[in-house]
């Protein structure tokens, strides 16, 4: 995993965007909010991220993976090297840091929104009528 992968991946969800701030850091927000760190000037890389009560507590038992400085309070976790945890498994970690900041920051994404929309009494999802 490198940081081409991990920056690609989370410049892919809706409004998300990148800058660098404090000196080398590489900040993805979503609605000017923060939902992942890639630290650049470290070596290894680091990536910090924002996750569940419940996975804040699993993972910081896990090896290479501690509580974020200044914002572990918070349950987002550093990952001492961008290889500790499987892709597959850190991808959808970085998606529920998305959504969770997200949800956050009240943007509001159609694609979500329409997902979560009731269907009225009396029509049938995915039918027209015309």
């Amino acid at each position: 995993m490198n940081v081409e992968l991990v920056q690609g991946y989370c410049l892919c969800f809706p409004h998300a965007t990148e800058n660098l701030q404090w000196g080398d850091n590489l900040c993805f927000k979503v609605g000017g909010k923060l939902f992942a760190v890639l630290s650049l000037s470290s070596v290894p890389q680091r990536l910090a991220f924002k996750c569940t009560a419940e996975g804040f507590a699993e993972l910081v038992e896990r090896e290479g993976i501690v509580p974020a400085p200044y914002v572990g309070r918070y349950s987002w976790v550093s990952l001492e090297r961008l290889d500790v945890l499987p892709w597959p498994e850190l991808k959808g970690l970085l998606e529920q840091s998305y959504w969770t900041v997200a949800a956050k920051a009240k943007i509001a994404i159609a694609s979500k929104r329409k997902a979560q929309r009731p269907i009225p009494a009396g029509k049938k999802p995915g039918k027209k009528r015309g």
